[in-house]
């Protein structure tokens, strides 16, 4: 269901706020680590972003909890992290902070007490880090540790990173590298012959529309959580196929 732009603005005002907040604080969670020491395992996830290196997120990259991920919503996220070293002894000496981005969801496993190994479990406010950006915080055997966090905005190298996947009637853009909030909260697309079009969240960032582009150049309009709008004309040629990936030069 496209929502109007009434309920939109005031979605990306809430979400602005929230971030706003974040940012002026730090906040009390918990980390633990997973993906192996070179972060193989970390790809893929339920974000959508595919290989981490290509999206343009490397190693230093997080799943969040239930209570952090919002059904996806949060995917791209960046936070910065620090070891409460006021709670326990298994901090890496120096108080060294690490940033990372939200590429994964870390599942919630009832069948453990949420404070005996269901970490992700709601309500809980937990970070599964890839294992070498929490080897910069975390003593290894330590297996959790308590930290604090806040949301920062996102560092990136180039351009917006657009994948084009589907099929005639059916286009599934993944929309990654994105700096500044970092979270997309809207996005259009528009073909040589069309007017804009609202998409709706498919999964991750993965972005749905229902027309039938074939043949004309694609432009997006890209909206994220802190309020900003960029538009990316002509991103994709004529004969753009489905597979292929489009960087222009615009980032936030």
């Amino acid at each position: 269901m496209k929502r109007p732009p009434e309920v939109l603005l005031f979605l990306s005002l809430f979400s602005f706020l929230q971030l706003r907040g974040s940012m002026a604080q730090w906040i009390p969670a918990t980390a633990t680590f997973y993906g192996g020491a070179d972060a193989s395992a970390t790809m893929g996830g339920a974000c959508g972003y595919g290989n981490l290196y290509s999206a343009g997120y490397g190693v230093f990259t997080t799943a969040l909890s239930t209570a952090l991920f919002n059904n996806g919503g949060m995917c791209g996220a960046c936070y910065q992290i620090k070891c409460d070293s006021t709670k326990t002894q298994w901090c890496k000496p120096g108080g060294k902070t690490i940033a990372v981005t939200a590429t994964n969801f870390c599942p919630p496993n009832y069948a453990l007490a949420s404070n005996n190994g269901g970490w992700c479990n709601p309500p809980r406010q937990h970070f599964d880090i890839a294992q070498p950006a929490w080897d910069v915080i975390g003593v290894h055997r330590a297996g959790i540790i308590p930290v604090v966090y806040k949301r920062v905005r996102c560092q990136r190298q180039g351009g917006i990173r657009f994948q084009v996947n589907g099929n005639p009637y059916f286009e599934l853009v993944s929309i990654s590298n994105v700096s500044g909030s970092g979270v997309i909260c809207a996005v259009w697309i528009k073909g040589s012959k069309t007017d804009w079009m609202l998409m709706t969240r498919n999964w991750g960032m993965n972005w749905q529309s229902g027309a039938y582009l074939n043949g004309q150049t694609l432009s997006f309009r890209v909206r994220t959580d802190d309020g900003k709008t960029l538009t990316f004309y002509n991103v994709a040629p004529s004969n753009w196929y489905f597979g292929s990936t489009y960087t222009p030069k615009l980032n936030f």
